[in-house]
């Protein structure tokens, strides 16, 4: 089995300042380090239990298939907090049928970022034994 030490996404945006204060002051990600200089240079923001870095550029946006998925405590504060930092909510906060409740933001170059809240009563909170 491979030993997993540590895990991020490397995100190659189109305009790296534009991703960097969007990541960093819209969304509030801790930075975790950053390397380089000037604008081209690299941010690894820390992610709950993983990283995002912010790195490089891109001439296209990333395919529509790459989407993250962040874990907050309430979606309905997020939405607020975020609307008030000037970031469109894609889609509101909506329980879904499996039990989650989402919503839906974007990143500069359109990567679709889905901020989910874990119900009290949802089977992911369920852990037998603790």
């Amino acid at each position: 089995m491979v030993h997993v030490l540590s895990s991020r996404i490397l995100l190659r945006p189109t305009d790296p300042e534009r991703s960097r204060a969007f990541y960093g002051e819209q969304l509030g990600l801790a930075v975790y380090r950053e390397f380089g200089t000037g604008a081209e240079r690299g941010t690894v923001f820390f992610m709950g239990g993983g990283f995002l870095e912010v790195s490089g550029r891109s001439q296209t946006p990333p395919a529509p298939a790459v989407r993250l998925w962040l874990q907050v405590d309430d979606v309905t504060a997020a939405q607020e907090e975020l609307r008030a930092k000037g970031v469109e909510i894609v889609r509101p906060p909506v329980r879904e049928p499996w039990g989650l409740v989402e919503m839906w933001i974007a990143d500069p170059d359109g990567t679709p970022i889905v901020l989910v809240e874990v119900p009290a009563d949802h089977p992911m909170r369920y852990r037998p034994g603790i």
